[in-house]
């Protein structure tokens, strides 16, 4: 942790009053960490192969927001009006302001996000491998989220704290990338579920759609696809309230969602919800709901059936 202390000691009035959390020497060679780099570069080749843009490095070729432009240009379909290629930092600093801002939205982060996400323009223009890491997983999760990430990609952060020449510091691990941990034998039911035949997969479906049908009919609304239904986060909403005997107010979420954000927004109350009334949903992010990812739409329905099977 020395060196990394001399690195904040040495860059003092520019983290005065921040917090940085600083890769440890010691994950940079884990094997999953590379996976991960290697999965992403080759990620964004492929996808800015037609706009002849090439990387070799994450940390070398992301900072100046040519390629986060790139990216979100060709998989947002947004287009700012940004320099192509930004030479100053000062340049380079307020392109990547604009794209950040413009990707957060997409990302549904609010208006909070800067001190609320993981990275930021100064971050990823310090060349920060994590707050880029954390970055491009997110764009990955919004735009492919069919792309295989490796999961349980973590690192040792050493956390510090800058204020009036006091250095406060610590040590802690960072998820990368989804957790799978099965280490203690306690699989997943439905991970082992969808191991099964599509005969016993569907019988359970049946009785999902049976259960949740029952308790939305005082509601009159009707569920027969367990994908695309609950991908808006709304009847996901209305049958936690129905379930649990609660109204949430209509201005808490979007009840007609027009966009990615909004839905996303109802999602993320939704698992928030549930994270309140400790009904446990791992390794599910809200993303992956809004993607119409089916094995995490079926873990949250099936944490809510195993509570209220009875009722």
């Amino acid at each position: 942790m020395d060196d990394a202390v001399q690195s904040v000691q040495g860059n003092e009035g520019a983290y005065q009053g921040e917090r940085r959390n600083i890769i440890q020497p010691s994950s940079f060679n884990d094997s999953k960490l590379l996976k991960l780099k290697e999965v992403l570069v080759d990620w964004i080749n492929s996808t800015l192969k037609s706009e002849h843009i090439v990387i070799k490095s994450l940390e070398e070729d992301i900072y100046d927001g040519l390629v986060i432009h790139h990216l979100l240009s060709k998989l947002g379909g947004i287009h700012l009006e940004v320099e192509e290629i930004a030479v100053s930092t000062v340049a380079q600093m307020y392109k990547l302001d604009l794209i950040l801002q413009a990707l957060n939205q997409e990302l549904g982060l609010g208006p909070e996000a800067d001190s609320a996400a993981k990275w930021s323009a100064k971050l990823i223009h310090s060349r920060d491998l994590l707050a880029t890491l954390h970055l491009l997983v997110a764009m990955v999760k919004r735009y492919q989220p069919d792309l295989a990430l490796p999961s349980n990609v973590s690192v040792e952060v050493a956390l510090f704290e800058v204020n009036k020449g006091d250095i406060k510091s610590g040590k802690q691990i960072e998820y990368i990338t989804l957790q799978s941990d099965n280490s203690e034998g306690k699989n997943d039911p439905i991970d082992e579920l969808l191991k099964l035949d599509s005969y016993k997969i569907s019988t359970v479906k049946k009785a999902l759609l049976h259960f949740i049908n029952k308790n939305m009919s005082p509601l009159r609304l009707q569920v027969s696809d367990i994908e695309k239904q609950f991908a808006d986060g709304v009847i996901l909403l209305l049958l936690i309230g129905e379930l649990e005997g609660f109204f949430i107010p209509l201005y808490e979420f979007h009840l007609s969602p027009a966009s990615h954000s909004e839905r996303l927004h109802n999602v993320t109350l939704a698992l928030d919800l549930l994270n309140d009334l400790k009904i446990q949903v791992e390794n599910v992010d809200p993303e992956d709901i809004v993607s119409q990812d089916f094995p995490a739409t079926l873990k949250v329905l099936y944490a809510l059936f195993k509570k209220h099977k009875n009722k």
